[in-house]
């Protein structure tokens, strides 16, 4: 049955309706143009660096670079323009990696790590921003959503995060990569804990790389999707804090700083109890367990109960200090 021109005619304009209110409702695509830096971590040291590796000989190195080239891919075909500090075993300085990202004008810096301790029982991610949590809103944001993406994706939900200044590991001038990319969106992103056995075994798996490399594309395109406006100032506050000295690399390693959680919950408790003559203890319990593990999930609150017991002493100036540490170098949701 033929219908009257009328009728196809009117056919025609829902037709041609319907399809623009569709094109307009396309999402623009939040990656489109966008200059991204990867930074797999490390590279070119397996003959000197024995920190770096995993019980069953699993190398920091080679998880990030595969990871970094799984994600490499992903922002390709979803238009970004993607480099790559390294793509293969190579030994690159941390200055070099800085400048690629400053010279290219890039977007955002991401640069990919994974952790290890001497408690083989610790996995869960850490994400490191440069600077002041209040000046560095940019970096803050990315980090977060890149750790709640790493929760969600390869803990299932059920994972702790610490979503932590540079300042806090490196008290006195922060990564060196962060630092001298500061004013583009940057982060240190440790995923998980290599020096826990199980998670070394899912780390050598290219499926779970692959997993790995999806939660920083999700969060990547989440932070340019709703919060790339957010600011970056100038960086004062962190200068402005007397350095609080931690434990490096190999020390953190050590017995002493394995018990990191049981001495924070030694001092919690006799601050928590009121045992004013037990004071001076608690603090260097306190003191000790943020020393071996400044960036655990607990130090920013042992930061804070170190505030407490110093008022308490009568060192109300040093208290401040560390209630200023605790609001920038530890932010709260």
């Amino acid at each position: 049955m033929k219908l009257a021109p009328f009728y196809r005619s009117f056919l025609w304009i829902l037709f041609l309706l319907s399809s623009f209110s569709g094109i307009a409702q396309q999402p623009i695509a939040p990656l489109a143009g966008k200059v991204i830096c990867l930074d797999p971590g490390h590279g070119g040291t397996a003959d000197t660096d024995q920190y770096r590796v995993g019980l069953a000989g699993e190398r920091e190195e080679w998880i990030n670079l595969r990871v970094g080239l799984v994600l490499k891919r992903l922002l390709e075909k979803a238009g970004a323009t993607v480099l790559m500090t390294r793509e293969s075993d190579l030994l690159v300085s941390l200055a070099d990696r800085a400048e690629m990202a400053v010279a290219n004008k890039a977007d955002m810096f991401v640069s990919i790590h994974h952790n290890a301790t001497a408690d083989r029982s610790v996995n869960f991610p850490i994400v490191y921003f440069h600077g002041s949590a209040e000046e560095n809103l940019a970096g803050v944001r990315l980090a977060k959503l890149i750790g709640d993406s790493f929760v969600a994706s390869m803990f299932k939900g059920q994972s702790e995060l610490s979503v932590v200044s540079d300042f806090a590991i490196f008290p006195n001038s922060g990564a060196g990569v962060l630092r001298g990319t500061y004013g583009i969106p940057a982060v240190v992103a440790e995923a998980s804990f290599f020096s826990d056995p199980k998670e070394e075994k899912r780390l050598r798996r290219r499926s779970y790389n692959q997993k790995e490399a999806k939660a920083y594309f999700e969060a990547i395109s989440a932070f340019f999707s709703h919060s790339a406006d957010l600011p970056i100032l100038e960086k004062k506050q962190p200068l402005t804090l007397t350095p609080f000295l931690v434990f490096q690399e190999a020390e953190r390693m050590s017995p002493e700083a394995k018990n990191w959680h049981g001495n924070f919950m030694e001092g919690k408790k006799i601050v928590d109890d009121q045992s004013i003559e037990l004071f001076d203890k608690a603090l260097d319990l306190l003191t000790l367990s943020v020393k071996s593990f400044p960036d655990s999930p607990v130090a920013g609150v042992a930061h804070d109960y170190r505030a407490r017991v110093l008022e308490a002493l009568g060192k109300e100036a040093d208290a401040e200090q560390e209630r200023r540490r605790r609001r920038h170098f530890y932010p709260q949701w």
